[in-house]
């Protein structure tokens, strides 16, 4: 049963006495001892113990991100739970023996003589927080959670797991309500109190898997990700320091919505980026028709590439003279032909087989050395292989290749492309994709981003890209094949994370199923995932947006609000912008952020009117503060965002600004759940009848 705070102590009330004054107490003391564990690090003397300036340069970054990581953040909790277990770690049950008491928080803090403080929530002993039941206590009698404001404890809420369950069911906690809708101003929160069981379970999988997330509108899968990312840091610190981790978003504003998540759990070392940064080998100056794009993201491009490139590959005709000294050494053409032909079947890179080549003609000098009577040793056979003669074959036979110029030539020159997208492409595709006037250069070139895609393919052809130990994909639905297979090679040798929605694909080339998408992401054997929990967007309001499923994702589940406010909902017919821009104004009056989302034709006009009527907005990925509080956003920048408050200007514009209808019903499906407290839409035009 939930408890009620008790009043403050009095005289007669001493704190002992006092539960939340006890545990306002131990906030101050663990506040006290990580203020502590900061000063240790910061006074460390590092010069005695450095052999030089690039040990003492690494040793001062390592500590520097140390005290980052120990930062106390005054309105952050630094605990929000309590579990008391029945008994202690390895006591004999029947003995009687009481359990301990640990504090679960975003990180770990110690006293002066190292006993645990407050507990990382990624701790083992920390996991019945988020899993323990009545039915399965996992040896725990409380769980508590705490209620804060500000920073301070103001609340606490009791759930005794040995009590029977009480009838009609488990009781919703009324704090863990309150957090997940607690307002939200400036970048995206982590939701470490908050984690529900099938959260938990995703978020501590190994990092040996690679794990697809499923999810719609607030179930919190974007969250998921990233805690799985600091859970993996944790468990796996040492490993992951050595391979490296990535976030991978679909635009920057998303980025720096998120940004804040992992360092304020400790975590500072995770890199951020869209597909777009992984792939600048070349600036993208330019942009496909959606046709274009559709052919040149279709994983047939990777056998294209793979033909344009191999077909550099020319079978020896003459042999190849090595004079050394007064003695000519001669490698026979058939002999030569036989090392391509090998290289070839070994299907190793491009450029690892061409650096390969010379050594093995030299081999076969070296050889010829040896039967003679001669004894070279690998100093000689490294002089051959850099011979003149030697150089000058594998010139010709394997020449060098440019991975940006082959592209290139594939899409200006029209008997290049055909010779080698034979039974791949159809005439049509290949017309598709074809510039339509010669380019003299890479530099000028005007490279779409679908392009900037193929020359990374390319790359990797020549010389293997490499790999991380873990990436995490957010909103993957929008990538292309190709793009797939370019996220795919960063973590060939690691594992990662795919989060994504299928409802909420907006490009032509959205994915059309998880299976087919890891397939192309070389992780075939990944769990797929599915949360159907919604944990931030109302009742009234998913179920409204819930009926465009059948049209543009038949079968998927409808997510299902588990919060017990049902949110605010309104549909408004409106006859100008001023009145678009009071609603916005209505929801200013409540605490939180607002979202004013309208199709991206309508943002300037929207702009103009918000300023005229004396409101300050933001763009999207800028942050919010009490200051100004809303942010305007144009409807292809919306996924993946939050915000307490949205008013959703012309529902039917947004369908209308997408080249197809039912990329337009995903687009308003996107728009539609991104409200957390409330939602306004705003029209002048007639609804979608998608939406009855």
């Amino acid at each position: 049963m939930p408890s009620t705070p008790p009043t403050p102590p009095t005289a007669s009330s001493p704190v002992d006495d006092d539960p939340l004054a006890r545990e306002r107490s131990h906030l101050s003391s663990s506040r006290a001892a990580l203020r502590a564990m900061r000063e240790d690090v910061e006074s460390l003397d590092i010069r005695d113990v450095t052999a030089n300036w690039v040990n003492a340069q690494i040793l001062e970054r390592q500590i520097g991100e140390r005290v980052k990581a120990l930062a106390d953040l005054s309105d952050t909790p630094l605990f929000f739970g309590r579990l008391d277990y029945l008994h202690a770690p390895g006591a004999d049950r029947a003995e009687g023996a009481g359990g301990e008491r640990f504090y679960i928080g975003r990180r770990h803090v110690h006293d002066a003589d190292g006993d645990p403080m407050v507990i990382d929530w990624r701790a083992p002993v920390s996991q019945p927080f988020y899993r323990a039941s009545r039915k399965d206590p996992m040896d725990v009698g409380l769980r508590r959670r705490f209620g804060y404001t500000r920073g301070d404890i103001t609340a606490y809420e009791d759930e005794h797991l040995s009590d029977p369950e009480p009838s009609g069911g488990a009781a919703t906690s009324r704090l863990l309500q309150q957090e997940i809708e607690r307002p939200r101003v400036g970048p995206m929160r982590d939701i470490v109190a908050t984690i529900q069981p099938e959260q938990d379970e995703i978020v501590r999988s190994g990092l040996g898997g690679t794990v697809c997330v499923q999810g719609g509108p607030g179930t919190g899968k974007t969250a998921v990700g990233l805690h799985r990312v600091a859970y993996l840091l944790y468990a796996h610190r040492e490993r992951l320091a050595r391979t490296g981790t990535l976030v991978i978003g679909p635009n920057r504003s998303f980025l720096q919505y998120i940004e804040q998540v992992l360092p304020a759990l400790g975590e500072l070392t995770v890199r951020q980026g869209t597909v777009d940064d992984l792939v600048a080998h070349v600036e993208v100056r330019g942009a496909d028709d959606a046709a274009a794009a559709v052919v040149k993201g279709d994983a047939r491009m990777a056998q294209v590439l793979r033909r344009a490139l191999y077909a550099h590959v020319g079978a020896p005709e003459e042999p190849v003279v090595v004079v050394r000294g007064s003695r000519r050494w001669r490698v026979p053409a058939y002999e030569l032909q036989e090392m391509v032909g090998e290289l070839l079947d070994r299907d190793i890179r491009y450029g690892a087989a061409r650096e390969a080549l010379p050594q093995r003609i030299a081999h076969a000098v070296l050889v010829q050395m040896e039967r003679s009577g001669e004894a070279p040793d690998d100093r000689v056979q490294d002089a051959v292989a850099r011979n003149s003669a030697v150089k000058a074959a594998v010139k010709q036979v394997w020449p060098v290749v440019d991975p940006a110029k082959l592209v290139l030539r594939l899409l200006t020159d029209a008997e290049f492309l055909a010779s080698h997208a034979r039974g791949l492409l159809s005439e049509e595709e290949q017309k598709t994709i074809l510039w339509a006037k010669p380019v003299r250069s890479v530099k000028s070139a005007r490279w779409s981003a679908a392009d900037a895609v193929l020359i990374d393919e390319a790359a990797d052809l020549v010389e293997r890209t490499h790999s991380l130990g873990h990436v995490v994909l957010d909103e993957a639905q929008d990538l292309s094949p190709m793009q797939y297979r370019a996220v795919g090679r960063r973590c060939t040798t690691g594992s990662a994370t795919v989060l994504g929605d299928l409802a909420q694909g907006t490009t032509p080339w959205a994915t059309r199923s998880w299976e087919e998408a890891l397939g192309h992401l070389g992780k075939a054997d990944a769990v797929i995932e599915e949360l159907t929990a919604g944990f931030r967007v109302p009742t009234d309001v998913i179920a409204y947006a819930s009926r465009l499923l059948p049209h543009i994702a038949p079968g998927l589940a409808p997510v299902a609000s588990v919060r017990e406010n049902p949110g605010f909902f309104e549909l408004r017919p409106v006859r100008e912008d001023a009145e678009v821009v009071a609603a916005c104004e209505e929801s200013l009056r409540h605490e939180g952020s607002t979202g004013l989302i309208a199709a991206d034709a309508r943002i300037p006009a929207l702009a103009q009117a918000l300023t005229s009527a004396g409101i300050a907005h933001l763009a999207p990925g800028e942050e919010t503060t009490d200051r100004v509080r809303l942010t305007l956003v144009p409807a292809s920048l919306a996924k993946g965002l939050e915000y307490d408050y949205v008013v959703l200007d012309e529902p039917r514009a947004v369908v209308d600004g997408e080249p197809d209808e039912r990329t337009g019903l995903r687009r308003l499906y996107v728009a539609l759940t991104r409200a957390v407290s409330g939602l306004t839409v705003t029209h002048t035009s007639a609804l979608p009848p998608e939406l009855g």
